[in-house]
């Protein structure tokens, strides 16, 4: 989906031509169909090819990936995920994103979210 949105229209081979260490062409044509199958990604034919074009935004295929996430590897937890994200990170947070991070949260609580 990330290649997707990024080149905005892609065939298989450009996806798969982008994929750092990728599997198959066979493997990533399922993966393409899987996403068409489920609507997150249509197709337009270009001569024999099929050119790919995601049908939602990158935002909310964001929140759907981050919500999937969740649940499927923090119990839907955010606490679970941040802490985890804080504890592996490679590359600590420096005071910047600590701010903002911060003034994220702060605005969370007044919104009552």
């Amino acid at each position: 989906m990330d290649i997707i949105h990024r080149l905005g229209r892609a065939s298989a081979a450009d996806v798969h031509a982008r994929m750092p260490d990728p599997p198959s062409a066979t493997a990533v044509r399922t993966m393409i169909r899987i996403l068409e199958e489920k609507g997150h990604i249509r197709h337009e034919k270009d001569g024999v090819r099929h050119i790919y074009l995601p049908t939602v935004a990158r935002e909310s295929a964001q929140k759907s990936a981050v919500a999937h996430l969740l649940r499927t590897f923090f119990g839907g937890s955010a606490k679970a995920a941040v802490a985890a994200l804080l504890d592996g990170s490679e590359r600590p947070l420096d005071a910047q994103d600590r701010e903002e991070l911060i003034e994220m949260i702060q605005r969370a609580e007044s919104e009552g979210r």
